[in-house]
């Protein structure tokens, strides 16, 4: 007999979320995402890699998300890693055209930038998409820029833009009730 066994499938079923951001339409059928599952040694990293960034930005609310990163049971980084635009010229990125945005010389904060808008809307659906599925497994989840920028600005992952997503299967929902940054 196991109690409490919860926890033992988690890596499988992280593993499913990203099956599903994977999964979601992308523009034009281009597939840009890139996803990564990390273990705890990851996760303690990028939690002190959160508070430094709160050090430099002087955004205090990445420290308050560092301690969700921490006591989260798992947690999965969706990212964006551009291999170029759409084509549409549709202005959205701040540019008449694709080819002047793709001539700007691309910058880099957190993120790396500037995209094609479509990209960005692939990012999107594929961290809804992750969101549903792990509504559906029942695993409590947070979307936390603050840890995906992190990843990125430390270069912990290879990609231009990332969200996190930590996710826990404990009997209360730690990612709310969190006290405020203010």
């Amino acid at each position: 007999m196991k109690q409490n066994p919860e926890t033992e499938v988690l890596e499988s079923l992280a593993n499913t979320i990203l099956v599903a951001a994977r999964t979601a339409p992308k523009g034009k059928g281009v597939d840009d995402i890139v996803t990564y599952l990390f273990n705890e040694k990851d996760r303690m990293e990028l939690a002190d890699k959160m508070e430094e960034l709160s050090d430099i930005k002087g955004m205090k609310f990445l420290i308050r998300d560092a301690k969700n990163v921490r006591d989260a049971d798992s947690l999965v980084i969706i990212g964006l890693k551009s291999s170029g635009v759409s084509s549409l010229n549709c202005g959205a990125c701040g540019f008449e055209t694709c080819d002047d945005m793709v001539k700007q010389k691309k910058t880099k904060v957190e993120f790396t930038g500037p995209h094609c808008m479509i990209k960005y809307m692939d990012l999107g659906i594929a961290i809804g998409a992750a969101a549903a599925k792990a509504k559906d497994l029942c695993i409590d989840n947070r979307v936390l820029y603050s840890a995906g920028a992190a990843a990125c600005y430390f270069d912990m992952i290879d990609a231009d833009v990332a969200m996190a997503m930590p996710l826990s299967v404990k009997g209360k929902n730690i990612f709310f009730d969190r006290p405020s940054t203010r």
